[in-house]
């Protein structure tokens, strides 16, 4: 109490944000501890790629993948609990998103195939989340309301997941729509060159027709004059 006397309001105030900025930490910190596997791999032509989680029974769990590059931007993806059982099943999808609970415990399988496609490979990004967030308090599912300032954190807890999920899909995008970008790039030289080529091949035969008509014209007139 003396200390903060001597400092005066300015310092309190400072203290009162580096707290919140150590509770945002400590937020962020919180946020990490469900388990999720979030990649971006290449998926070569005529190949399969399968991932494993070892997930226990009642867990929910959420699946969401995106193709970024590659061909007509598909993949096939399958799910199956450890009993062999299929859980989800598409074909050729460009991005799908699968929420399911485990019904038992073991070893869930999900693969990616792009064995449909002969000459094309893909750049394929999946996030598996397993759990749900845990309580930022231990006394948060109680009767009673929350503080202030608990629920200030819940609110910026909720705040960040839901930045960190739109940064995610905006990376996204703008892979894909760089890579989009690239390939018309590169259609639109192959076109200018071989439109180069047209024309300049267009224009030696021009010059050689032309070349012709005055050679059998002066062919002509030295008949006439001998």
């Amino acid at each position: 109490m003396l200390l903060r006397g001597l400092l005066g309001p300015g310092a309190a105030a400072w203290s009162a944000i580096s707290g919140l900025r150590g509770l945002v930490l400590l937020l962020l910190c919180l946020g990490g501890a469900v388990r999720a596997s979030e990649i971006t791999f290449e998926l070569p032509d005529n190949a399969k790629q399968c991932f494993y989680e070892e997930i226990a029974q009642g867990t929910k769990c959420t699946l969401e993948f995106q193709v970024i590059t590659g061909g007509h931007y598909d993949v096939d993806c399958r799910l199956e609990d450890p009993d062999g059982l299929v859980l989800y099943k598409e074909m050729k999808k460009q991005y799908d998103s699968f929420t399911f609970t485990a019904s038992r415990n073991g070893t869930y399988k999900f693969c990616f195939s792009n064995e449909f496609s002969t000459f094309t490979h893909k750049t394929v990004y999946f996030d598996f989340q397993v759990g749900e967030d845990p309580p930022l308090f231990p006394s948060e599912n109680r009767v009673t309301a929350l503080t202030q300032m608990e629920s200030a954190c819940v609110s910026i807890h909720e705040a960040l997941k839901s930045v960190i999920d739109y940064q995610t899909h905006f990376r996204l995008r703008e892979a894909q729509g760089r890579s989009r970008a690239e390939d018309l790039n590169t259609r639109v030289a192959y076109w200018s060159i071989g439109e180069a080529i047209i024309l300049l091949v267009v224009s030696i035969g021009q010059v050689f027709l032309l070349k012709s008509f005055f050679s059998d014209k002066r062919t002509t007139t030295t008949r006439v004059g001998s």
